[in-house]
């Protein structure tokens, strides 16, 4: 499927779906609880339903609708009977590997093409480490994988300069295993997903100690709390909409974040206020967000990588160069984002420069154009609020991807009156149609 985008010029509101992060968490630690409980205003996408698929195999007794309703394994999943297919969900994949582990016998996991490449070495030694069986059939520490338990504690390193995830993967299902983990942890990332980890385990009566993000100790033998839980909006999507409100000089209102979560994605506003966003509270939580002239600048993305691509299309934008660093995690997300970033973009007359650890770009005018989005659902969507600022109509392929986090943006995009759609939409077959 194609999304097409041209020059845009936004007003009205946006109500924010929820967030996909705590989604998931929330769901593998209802499903890890004791008895039942609710998580309301969960994000609906293809990546929740895959956590939502993989707990069932487990035991897990899950009702959807406008909220879940979750009957808990008591710390106890069942052996799956089939493979666990976690689509794109790289957060599905790696918090279920430790829930595979308290259980004796095997679990198998596969996923799509990007799943398929994504790492997992590092958390399958953890996991062998910790006493349970666990191995990539390919013998590449990538799916598919194979787990069997039991966890049963131990001291291990762990390296987190690559992602965040291998560690929730642990210290979610960690206080079930046999005996006390203890965890050194070589280079954290994405200390703000850390943070929302952490956040799960106090409110459901986690016992753990930790020294800053570099040791964690998790006595084993614990029970997770039920509960009942509203999901917080998602600021990873809300970039999307800031970013493009910043490029096109528009003034919108966006609903429903939490500004005190501990999302690292909200970082996005501090950067483009300090590129010359007005960014402003207004009644009822929301907040109204001003385009105007835009200023490059050198920003640290190690908190909040998946602002890579949105934040790329906005320097494009801005006077000047702005480097967007520290974020060499940002390789291994769906696709190398800073490859794939530096690629399109140059499509479209941009001047970037790909650095190890993130862009280097140069402030210039950009022209519509065929574009790829990858498979990757952020590529997909920073691409085409990159064509809100050019005359004719972008294209950016592969634009299905997007229903893994956000499968209403084109709707919410049109509501405030963004010019974009999918293909079918240039065509006025129905009497409508975006121009």
């Amino acid at each position: 499927m194609l999304l097409i985008s041209r020059r845009s010029k936004l007003t009205g509101l946006v109500r924010i779906p929820a967030s996909k992060s705590h989604t998931i968490r929330a769901i593998a630690a209802g499903s890890l609880a004791n008895g039942s409980s609710i998580i309301r205003n969960p994000l609906i996408s293809a990546d929740t339903t895959s956590a939502v698929d993989a707990y069932r195999l487990f035991g897990a007794g899950i009702s959807t609708g406008t909220d879940l309703h979750i009957d808990g394994l008591s710390g106890l999943p069942v052996t799956p009977n089939d493979v666990i297919n976690v689509g794109n969900s790289g957060t599905s994949l790696y918090i279920a590997m430790g829930t595979a582990a308290l259980n004796n016998s095997w679990s198998i996991f596969t996923g799509d093409e990007q799943i398929r490449n994504r790492p997992a070495g590092p958390l399958l030694e953890a996991l062998t480490s910790l006493g349970a069986k666990a191995f990539s059939t390919r013998g590449d520490g990538r799916p598919p994988i194979a787990i069997a338990g039991l966890l049963q504690g131990g001291k291990i390193t762990l390296d987190g300069s690559k992602t965040s995830q291998y560690l929730t993967s642990l210290l979610m299902n960690c206080p079930l295993a046999g005996g006390e983990t203890e965890i050194t942890v070589d280079g954290a990332v994405e200390v703000p997903y850390i943070n929302m980890t952490l956040q799960w385990l106090d409110d459901l009566g986690i016992r753990y100690e930790h020294e800053g993000y570099t040791r964690f100790m998790i006595p084993g033998g614990q029970t997770y709390k039920s509960f009942d839980k509203r999901i917080p909006g998602d600021f990873s999507s809300a970039s999307f909409f800031l970013c493009a409100a910043a490029i096109t000089g528009s003034e919108i209102e966006i609903y429903g974040l939490d500004m005190n979560d501990t999302q690292g994605d909200k970082g996005i506003i501090d950067i483009l206020v300090s590129m010359g966003v007005k960014i402003t509270p207004i009644m009822n939580g929301g907040i109204k967000v001003s385009g105007g002239y835009l200023t490059g600048g050198e920003f640290d993305l190690s908190d909040m990588p998946d602002t890579l691509p949105a934040l790329a299309v906005v320097a494009c934008y801005a006077e000047g160069t702005t480097r967007l660093v520290n974020v060499a995690q940002a390789r291994l997300k769906e696709t190398n984002r800073i490859r794939v970033m530096r690629e399109e973009l140059t499509k479209m007359g941009a001047l970037v420069t790909e650095l190890p650890d993130g862009l280097e770009i140069v402030g210039s005018p950009l022209y519509a154009a065929t574009l790829s989005g990858h498979g990757d659902h952020r590529v997909v969507m920073a691409l085409s609020i990159a064509g809100m600022g050019c005359d004719d109509w972008t294209q950016v392929d592969t634009a299905e991807s997007i229903n893994v986090t956000f499968p209403n943006f084109v709707d919410l995009m049109q509501g405030i009156n963004a010019e974009i759609g999918k293909e079918i939409d240039r065509f006025d077959l129905f009497g409508g149609g975006i121009g």
